[in-house]
């Protein structure tokens, strides 16, 4: 498997229980599948993996495989505590069928560069899958460093990277040094960025209800290499960008995205809470002006 495209990482709709609604999950992705979705992420941030059990990690690995069907790629989420339990996810998601593997840093321990290192090795060799890596130090606490990448990157499986650092000189480093390992955009706001160096897969958590923008920004930078067209179309976005990261309410703006196409989506495992009617009705607007926006500037370019 290339990491190539959107990659959209699947939310887990609940019903009001807080139970997972796995017909809702069914519909959710081929929802994403009819949008065009390049590939599927099961088990990632988005899809609250770390609020859900071993168990219901593996039923949604196993169910979400089986209703693609081969339809587009799907990569297994192996993030845990443990080294261990993540080796039973990627095996998990080798079962299943899935095309790759997502491997982050093990969240708390604070492992160096070497032991995350070792981790991430340890559950390569289990499977022999392709793997992306998510290197997300705001959520787990360190960075895949130049000696954790200089580990990994002799392993030909480990074939991108989602940078969600935020820091641009990560950018920097990866495109340049890291070649070999293909960059991918994990920080929304730093889209154009990420693709003016490079980067040929977005894994976008917002393109579980507004593909279509997500689609627009991608084509225009990275098979059109448009990049006036490109930062119109980024500037039309931002305000969505905003609103999903202000007040750390990203994954309910999410899942709210999701309500308003009529979709499954429910509320998040606690502790986190639904949005307000407030914070509701703003997201609502944002995602109608940008949608309008952005089809004003596909017609003028397309004209």
């Amino acid at each position: 498997m290339e990491f190539k495209g959107i990659i959209t990482p699947v939310i887990t709709p609940c019903h009001e229980d807080g139970l997972i609604d796995q017909d809702g999950f069914r519909t959710v992705l081929d929802h994403l599948i009819t949008e065009g979705v390049d590939a599927i992420i099961i088990g990632g941030t988005t899809g609250e993996y770390y609020a859900h059990s071993m168990e219901e990690r593996l039923d949604l690995l196993k169910i979400g495989c089986e209703h693609v069907d081969g339809r587009v790629p799907v990569v297994g989420g192996t993030g845990t505590l443990r080294t261990e339990e993540s080796i039973l996810l990627a095996e998990a998601s080798k079962a299943a069928g899935c095309s790759g593997i997502l491997i982050t840093t093990p969240p708390y321990s604070l492992p160096t560069g070497r032991e995350n290192a070792l981790h991430a090795l340890a559950v390569e060799r289990s499977v022999d899958l392709p793997v992306m890596l998510y290197n997300y130090p705001g959520r787990m606490g360190v960075t895949m460093d130049e000696e954790y990448l200089d580990r990994v990157g002799r392993s030909p499986n480990f074939r991108a990277i989602k940078e969600s650092s935020g820091d641009i000189n990560r950018v920097h480093l990866l495109a340049r040094r890291y070649p070999h390992i293909s960059l991918s955009c994990g920080m929304d706001d730093q889209a154009l960025e990420f693709f003016a160096w490079g980067a040929k897969s977005w894994v976008c958590a917002a393109s579980n209800f507004a593909m279509a923008a997500h689609r627009a920004l991608f084509d225009a930078c990275v098979m059109e290499g448009n990049f006036e067209k490109g930062r119109r179309i980024m500037t039309a976005m931002l305000p969505l960008m905003q609103v999903l990261e202000q007040g750390g309410k990203f994954l309910q703006s999410i899942k709210h995205g999701m309500t308003l196409l009529g979709l499954p989506a429910g509320g998040p495992r606690l502790p986190l809470r639904p949005l307000n009617k407030d914070e509701k009705r703003e997201l609502a607007q944002v995602i109608a002006t940008m949608n309008t926006t952005i089809q004003k500037i596909e017609e003028e370019f397309a004209s």
